[in-house]
Parts: C-alpha cells; sequence; structure tokens
C-alpha cells in the first residue's frame, strides 16, 4: 500500500497541514498566530478562531504545494488530542466534513506520539525499542517506544511541564511570549555557574516544575528588593542558570531511565527539543554513556501536520480508521 494522505494540526495555536505519500512528507504549511503575544500566552477561543480562518488557506497550500488533487487522497487524519479542545474541534470538524464528502477513510492521531514518530520522517531513524523524552509546553514524558504505534509511559510530569516552566519564568523576567527561545538564546552569552535553583525530587521516573518556577519567582523578588535594575544587568546569567537547572532535571531522570530499560537508542520530541542547550548536553551524554541520540529536523519539533502525517501512514498501514462520530479529546493518554 502507498497512500496519499492529507493530515491536519490545529491542537493549540498553529494552524498546520501536510501531505504524505508513499511514506514521504511532502510538505509541511504551517500558520503560526501572533494574536497571542500581547497576552503572554495562548488564549484558547482566539486560537479557536483563527484555525477557522486558517484552515481552508493552510491545506489548499498543502494540496496544491504538493501537486496533488482531493480525489487522489486516500484518507485524511487530523490530531484528535491532547489539546486545546475548541481548536482540536476546529481540526476535528473539517477532517470529518471532508473524508466524508470524498467517501475515504478517517484517522485519529494522538498528538504525542506524533510528535515521537516524527523521527521516522527522515534519516537517521531510531531502530526500536528506542526510549523518547517528550518534551512540549504541555507535557513531559519518557516513553519506551516499542514498535511505531507501541508506546509506554514510564514516567511523567506531575504538574507543569518543562516548556511551561520555560515560558513561565520567561514571563516573569517580561520577555515576551513565547518565552523559551529567548531563554535559550540568552542562556547562550551567559555563566551557568552564576546562580544555583533548586531540584525537585519526585518518586521513580516521574517529574515535577512547578517548585523550580516557584523557587524562581522568589529569587527574583528578592533580588529586585536589592537591586531594581537585576534582572536587566543579568539576563544573560539568570536565563543560563535557570536553563541549566531545568536541563539537569530532565537528564537526571532520562540517564535513570536509561539505566532501568538498557536502552541506549535516545530520542527527544516537542517544542523544548529545539533547545540549543538540551541538545549539546544530550551529545555530551551520548559520548559519555554510548548513546545513539535521535532528535528531529527543527521543523517537526514544534506543533506541525508533518509529524500528524507520518503517524497517519502507520496507522492506515495497519488499518486503523476512526468512525465520522469521533469527537476530539482535550486529555488524551498515548
Amino acid at each position: 500500500m502507498n497512500p496519499t494522505i492529507l493530515a491536519i494540526e490545529s491542537s493549540c495555536d498553529e494552524t498546520s497541514a501536510a501531505i504524505i505519500k508513499n511514506g514521504k512528507v511532502l510538505n509541511n504549511i504551517i500558520a503560526t498566530q501572533s494574536v497571542h503575544e500581547k497576552y503572554g500566552g495562548v488564549v484558547p477561543e482566539l486560537a479557536s478562531r483563527a484555525h477557522q480562518q486558517n484552515v481552508v488557506p493552510v491545506i489548499a497550500e498543502a494540496l496544491n504545494t504538493a501537486g496533488v488533487k482531493k480525489t487522489e487522497l486516500d484518507a485524511i487524519a487530523f490530531t484528535r488530542g491532547p489539546g486545546l479542545l475548541g481548536a482540536l474541534l476546529v481540526g476535528t470538524s473539517f477532517a470529518k466534513s471532508m473524508a466524508m464528502s470524498l467517501d475515504i477513510p478517517l484517522i485519529e492521531v494522538n498528538h504525542m506520539q506524533a510528535h515521537i514518530l516524527a523521527h521516522f520522517i527522515d534519516d537517521p531513524k531510531p531502530s526500536f525499542p528506542f526510549l523518547c523524552l517528550t518534551v512540549s509546553g504541555g507535557h513531559t514524558q519518557l516513553v519506551v517506544v516499542k514498535d511505531y504505534l507501541d508506546m509506554e509511559v514510564i514516567g511523567e510530569t506531575q504538574d507543569d511541564a518543562v516548556g511551561e516552566a520555560f515560558d513561565k519564568s520567561a514571563k516573569l523576567l517580561e520577555l515576551p511570549y513565547p518565552g523559551g527561545p529567548l531563554i535559550d538564546k540568552y542562556a547562550a552569552e551567559g555563566n551557568a555557574d552564576a546562580y544555583d535553583f533548586p531540584d525537585t525530587e519526585m518518586p521513580g521516573l516521574n517529574y515535577s516544575f512547578s517548585g523550580i518556577k516557584t523557587a524562581f519567582m522568589y529569587f527574583l523578588r528578592d533580588q529586585k528588593k536589592k537591586n531594581p535594575d537585576f534582572v536587566q544587568e543579568n539576563m544573560n546569567d539568570i536565563c543560563a542558570s535557570l536553563q541549566k537547572a531545568l536541563i539537569r532535571m530532565l537528564m537526571q531522570k532520562l540517564k535513570r531511565a536509561s539505566n532501568e530499560t538498557g536502552i541506549r537508542e535516545i530520542a527527544i520530541a516537542g517544542g523544548v527539543s529545539a533547545n540549543t542547550g538540551l541538545r549539546q548536553e544530550l551529545d555530551r551524554l551520548a559520548g559519555e554513556k554510548g548513546w545513539n541520540v535521535y532528535v528531529p529536523d527543527f521543523q517537526y519539533c514544534t506543533d506541525n501536520a508533518g509529524m500528524i502525517a507520518i503517524a497517519a501512514h502507520f496507522k492506515y498501514l495497519q488499518g486503523k480508521f476512526s468512525k465520522l462520530d469521533v469527537s476530539p479529546m482535550a486529555r488524551m493518554k498515548i
């Protein structure tokens, strides 16, 4: 089977469409939403409205640039969850309508599974089983990937995700949204040992990032009492020290998971996997631990339809289709 599939992603604040043919992603069209910048975070209702405006032109561009006609499609794929319910509803409704009008199968995709399967879009590809650290604004998970559609979560955050810790800390520093990439940028010029932030200990392989976020807030409060210009004068060092602490917490559990499972094939996925500090630390550990490390191309790290497309391809090959009464799920487990 060599299916041609249209994939739609609308879980948060990017409207995206992609075409995959014979297992090869032909394009990855993404419309971002700048409307959220002045609010310092994603506003769900505004995200839903922007998806409604963007979904038709984004899909039209995906079909046109791939040179694929609607009648040549074998299936329509969409993100069912997890994500913002209103945003998911836009993509789900459009996908259902289009699949019904063309009388072709509908494929639901788990957003978190898709982040992991983004590693199979381009070479090099990890071998099964591999261990994936999935890090995004809404999720932090350690997953044992046994096959394309056989995954087991062995550890996850019990409160805030690491991406949320980055973005909310950036907001405390009065950096514009999204602030995580800006922390990474300033950290590159700073001294990571300038300030010390505490780790949060959790049982087993689970994470918690609410504690460091609170500690960071009180740290800034106390320092600004002494010097109102503290943040402006020490931005690089503050960002470098915070980033070092967050990456240290991620790596502690990843190393433990690798030791406990004996898996040396290590992958990272999700928006935070674009962080240069995290990538550098993974490269360092690869040499120290003998890991084979895999990171998707930058365009497949953040939310995108290319990863939805590759996940849909593997589901199509196994005949895993959805009924037309399928509804989005804001909370959806792997």
